[in-house]
């Protein structure tokens, strides 16, 4: 049955599979590590973020592909049935649903290769046929797990129905397009930031977000780990601190935390009170395996954030 809720929010991205396997070390290239562990897990940063502002009590539809396959069935069923509504989630029967392959250290850093399939087929046509779901959004949120003409398409008609437009610019591209930068919010870590724009890894985060707003970005809502993250916008720049957490799996926190600043934006809380909060989702996140399993929901952070 398809949802007749008008969501308040719109993710357009990725869907994937994630295959994790845990394991003492990350290997470096060439080596084989023995691993402890392996669990089959939904992902996507698309879909983490969908499921993300589900869980943190806000209406959201998903607009992406899945291939017609076991995995492309199970995610759209994990995805319903976490309040996400599917009905722009299109199956493709020419690709296989995407495929993250995961290896997990120990000390809860990752490393994760992504096999695209059905994500690649998204076109410029799907985000058209869902454009009455745009145009009641308050938010747009998107990443670049998808093909980035589509990406492009989708900031120019967000923008044209008045919708917030955040991009998590993940995987950062080789060359980025001016047109990329249209947006409101743009949500990178540092690593994303500095090839974005060209600056060595060790730039200043203060550097960094003013080089991203000398592009057209609105507001840099920079992500830096358990740094917290950076907030530069017209209004001038300030720093945001992360609470100390035990951190089991970073992988999906950042999709928590730019999920969380959706949410926080649709209810028009202010900036810094927005990053805040995606702050203690993203650290939230980083206490639990896996990445949809560990999106926080709205009473987690409150009760992180009052402690």
């Amino acid at each position: 049955m398809k949802s007749t809720i008008k969501p308040t929010i719109v993710v357009i991205g990725s869907a994937n599979i994630d295959l994790v396997a845990t394991a003492a070390t990350i290997p470096a290239a060439g080596q084989t590590v023995m691993g402890d562990g392996f669990s089959i897990v939904h992902g996507g940063k698309g879909a983490n973020q969908a499921v993300a502002v589900a869980r943190l009590g806000e209406s959201v539809a998903m607009i992406g592909c899945v291939g017609d396959d076991d995995f492309g069935r199970n995610l759209r069923s994990g995805l319903s049935g976490g309040g996400v509504n599917c009905s722009h989630l299109r199956t493709l029967k020419r690709l296989a649903t995407g495929v993250a392959l995961i290896v997990v250290s120990r000390s809860g850093q990752n490393a994760i290769c992504v096999a695209p399939g059905a994500n690649h087929g998204l076109t410029c046509d799907d985000v058209d046929r869902a454009e009455p779901v745009i145009a009641a959004a308050r938010v747009c949120v998107l990443q670049l797990e998808i093909p980035i003409d589509v990406v492009l398409h989708a900031i120019k008609l967000a923008r044209k129905h008045g919708a917030e437009v955040i991009l998590d610019p993940a995987p950062a591209p080789d060359e980025a397009p001016a047109e990329l930068f249209q947006v409101d919010i743009l949500t990178p870590n540092s690593t994303e930031a500095t090839e974005l724009v060209g600056l060595p890894g060790d730039a200043d985060p203060a550097v960094i977000a003013a080089a991203l707003r000398d592009r057209g970005v609105v507001s840099v809502a920079l992500k830096l780990g358990a740094n917290g993250a950076y907030l530069s916008e017209a209004t001038g720049d300030q720093a945001v601190s992360a609470r100390s957490v035990e951190v089991v799996d970073s992988t999906g926190a950042g999709d928590a935390f730019t999920a969380a600043l959706a949410v926080a934006r649709s209810r028009g809380e202010a900036m810094p009170d927005a990053v805040r909060f995606a702050v203690a989702a993203g650290s939230l996140a980083c206490t639990k395996f896996g990445a949809q399993p560990s999106m926080p929901g709205r009473c987690d952070v409150d009760a992180f954030l009052s402690s």
